[in-house]
């Protein structure tokens, strides 16, 4: 635009001159050799303009056909790094998408157009694609070239990094991770890396000091970075607890006071405080966390929050510390806990019967197998509720990139990243605990403790028109019978119409009975009810003696 404008500029420059001399009339004498040439003004002008444009057009003749060979070469060399530079984002997209075929292709095109030496990108799209033909020590190699050049050194310890995290060598991650860290402090992978480094060593001050840095460089924003100075406090004080309880005490309180919804903050709070006599405030800091969200943690705590406590004092700041989030999970297992060391039976029964009414749980089964146990001692239904337990979903756990821990950590053990660990339920099971249309007591109640055998897999009912084996006990089919037809242990008796030679059934007729088996009938027939002799399933719940009567009548059983 400037050029056109500039272009018109002139010619109106130009126009406007002639236009002047024009309009003033002049001759123009010039003396040359003794000959006197005389022109007007006008073609004088003109003739001045023809001959500087001639000069400049021969000018620029002359310089175009001496400098034509560096141009044409200049030409050539910037088509061929316009297609070399092409052929390399083809093959980082092809990269990118896991097309290692066309990535190797274009790695051969952008060599041939490019300079290796000066083009560090086709050496990091040789390292991806050689990562993506499953050559991981081609791809280590190539990062490893790359630490020589200090324009690609970081670009080496990155690619080393992340190939170290995917083989599983943590120690080699953290190591390329702190190179890096040192080489460019302002690195947030580095950074963060190294900062999970010193947390898994237990350096706390190193750690607290690297994130002071990260929040002056604002790599973190101000929330999480309190929140990750309140972990690292949080495992400090932990650490220094049992050594230093005064030490530990400002440390915790500072950590509760930057996160306070933080559990594990205020429990280590909490201690410090109810060591030292302090029960009020550290009742104070668990009840607040509780309101938030209840933690079996905390209710342990603040449940033997007083040494010398006795069992019924227990109890009673446990309920109190239900009532703070009454009809949750937590407060009930609480109450059922207390309840249970105080040896009332009948409220830490009602208690943990409330959970399983709003949310079923491996831990309240396990309790009231507990309570079936210290009330009862009824060892089969002690069984039952374990075999419950089994199949119920799991309980809340610390939980941090798919890795589950008994106890809180302020970083992943996986990754390192700070405040990773969750209190959530790990992994959850499909289908329910009881059936669907069945409250708790009528699931109780449908579902008595019954003999069971010890095999896996229960046959169905034979009819009584099939020929069955005549026993006065319980007769089992061995696994080495032929095809294992029949693998539950039944009880039968024959009608007294039966002739002998109907009843010895040979082992080479098992296939044929199983042949004529018609499928499990939902409701037996009428002829089924009418007839006393039926086979009786056996419940799958291994461990218990099977003990039949062959009187006993015929009914569905269900396990749950």
């Amino acid at each position: 635009m400037m050029r056109i404008l500039s272009f018109f500029i002139v010619v109106l420059l130009l126009g406007t001159g002639f236009a002047w001399l024009a309009d003033r009339p002049g001759d123009l004498v010039v003396t040359f050799s003794g000959m006197q040439y005389k022109v007007s003004l006008m073609v004088a002008a003109s003739a001045i303009v023809l001959i500087v444009a001639a000069v400049m057009l021969t000018w620029w003749v002359i310089k175009s056909v001496v400098g034509s060979p560096y141009a044409l070469r200049r030409h050539f060399r910037a088509r061929k790094r316009d297609r070399g530079y092409q052929s390399l984002s083809t093959g980082l997209i092809a990269a990118g998408a896991g097309d290692a075929l066309t990535a190797r292709r274009m790695i051969g095109q952008a060599q041939k157009l490019l300079n290796v030496d000066q083009e560090p990108l086709i050496r990091l799209l040789d390292a991806q694609a050689a990562m993506l033909e499953g050559r991981a020590d081609d791809a280590r190699a190539k990062f490893e070239a790359m630490l020589d050049d200090p324009e690609t050194k970081l670009l080496g310890l990155r690619g080393l990094y992340l190939e170290a995290q995917r083989l599983g060598a943590r120690d080699a991650s953290r190591h390329y991770a702190e190179e890096a860290a040192l080489l460019a402090p302002s690195v947030e992978w580095a950074a963060s890396a190294a900062l999970g480094q010193k947390t898994t060593h237990g350096d706390w001050d190193g750690a607290l000091a690297l994130l002071e840095k990260q929040k002056a460089t604002k790599q973190i924003d101000r929330e999480k970075a309190k929140r990750d100075r309140a972990a690292l406090l949080t495992a400090k004080a932990i650490s220094t607890f049992e050594s230093d309880p005064m030490g530990a005490k400002a440390i915790a309180i500072e950590a509760n006071k930057l996160a306070p919804d933080l559990v594990p903050a205020a429990i280590i709070a909490a201690k410090v405080l109810f060591q030292q006599g302090d029960l009020r405030k550290g009742s104070k800091i668990l009840e607040h966390v509780w309101k938030r969200e209840p933690h079996p943690e905390v209710a342990e705590t603040y449940v033997h929050a007083r040494l010398g406590d006795s069992v019924y004092d227990r109890l009673k700041r446990a309920r109190h510390l239900a009532g703070l989030y009454p009809h949750h999970p937590e407060s009930s297992l609480a109450i059922a806990n207390a309840a249970l060391a105080a040896g009332e039976l009948k409220e830490a029964r009602e208690a943990a019967e409330a959970v399983l009414r709003s949310a079923p749980r491996e831990s309240a089964y396990l309790l009231l197998a507990d309570i079936e146990e210290t009330q009862t001692g009824d060892q089969g239904r002690v069984r039952q509720w374990l075999s419950r337990a089994v199949k119920a979903p799991r309980d809340p756990a610390w939980t941090a990139d798919g890795y589950v821990s008994e106890r809180w950590a302020p970083a992943s053990p996986v990754t390192g990243k700070l405040n990773a660990f969750e209190w959530k339920v790990p992994v959850e099971q499909l289908g329910p605990v009881i059936d669907s249309g069945d409250d708790f007591e009528s699931a109780l109640a449908a579902a008595p403790l019954q003999p069971a055998s010890p095999r896996e897999n229960v046959k169905p009912l034979i009819p009584a028109k099939a020929p069955v084996v005549e026993a006065k006990k319980p007769v089992s089919s061995p696994a080495s019978d032929e095809g294992d037809i029949i693998d539950a242990e039944v009880v039968a008796l024959e009608p007294a119409s039966k002739q002998p030679e109907e009843r010895d059934i040979q082992s080479g007729e098992k296939e044929r009975i199983a042949s004529v088996l018609p499928p499990w009938p939902e409701k037996p027939s009428e002829s089924a009810k009418k007839d006393e002799h039926l086979v009786i399933p056996v419940p799958d719940d291994p461990g218990v003696r099977p003990e039949y009567e062959a009187e006993r009548p015929s009914k569905k059983f269900r396990l749950f």
